[in-house]
């Protein structure tokens, strides 16, 4: 087994996605009146008026930290040109094809510096509209304009986000790796391979091996 996420990596993760479902829902409650009766899931409408902005806040914070721990794995590489023009072999299954990848391959760059532009823009655009703690930062002409680009923003996240969770649920053994924290070699060998090298050139690389209790006598 190799480690792929620490174990604080794991749980930012999860909270961001939490967030992320919890934003979509009540977001979505005052994107069109047809959706509004997901806001009797958050106690009604003024409750959910009220959590939806601190829950903007929390995410913005917890990808925060995981953008400050992965940032710098996602830098583009040359590999990931020469990936993105295979995406043919991507789609088939066929990588013995493609180059060695490091951590994160082009598709997850992408999800990653989409969400990090997206969010940014959400959390801008949700202070200029925050009328409870800031009525008069924007004129209203500004404000009804950072409205629409918000639920632009909201509703590029809800496709990269189903795009992540597709992908992950396709690419079999990516979840685990994200609930337990680590992969087989196999797995890191078929699809992130030059990661794999750079790893076992690391001291303790692999994860410790399951302890077995002896049975009591």
């Amino acid at each position: 087994m190799v480690v792929r996420y620490r174990g604080i990596t794991r749980f930012n993760h999860w909270i961001t996605a939490a967030c992320m479902i919890a934003l979509l829902l009540t977001g979505a409650a005052f994107f069109h009146p047809s959706l509004f009766w997901l806001s009797k899931l958050f106690g009604g409408g003024q409750m959910t008026r009220w959590i939806h902005p601190w829950i903007g806040v929390l995410l913005f914070f917890s990808f925060l930290g995981l953008f400050l721990q992965m940032w710098h794995l996602n830098l583009p590489r040359r590999e990931d040109l020469q990936w993105s023009m295979q995406i043919g072999d991507v789609l088939q299954g066929k990588e013995e094809n493609l180059p060695e990848l490091g951590k994160y391959n082009a598709g997850q760059k992408g999800v990653f510096w989409g969400m990090s532009g997206l969010i940014l823009l959400l959390i801008v655009t949700g202070i200029m509209i925050w009328e409870q703690y800031f009525p008069f930062l924007m004129p209203i002409p500004l404000r009804r304009i950072a409205v629409v680009v918000h639920a632009a923003a909201a509703l590029g996240c809800f496709f990269i986000f189903v795009a992540h969770v597709y992908a992950a649920i396709w690419t079999r053994g990516t979840i685990p790796a994200m609930t337990r924290g680590t992969v087989t070699g196999g797995w890191a060998f078929r699809h992130h391979r030059k990661w794999l090298r750079e790893l076992a050139k690391r001291p303790h690389a692999a994860a410790p091996p399951p302890t077995h209790k002896s049975s009591p006598k």
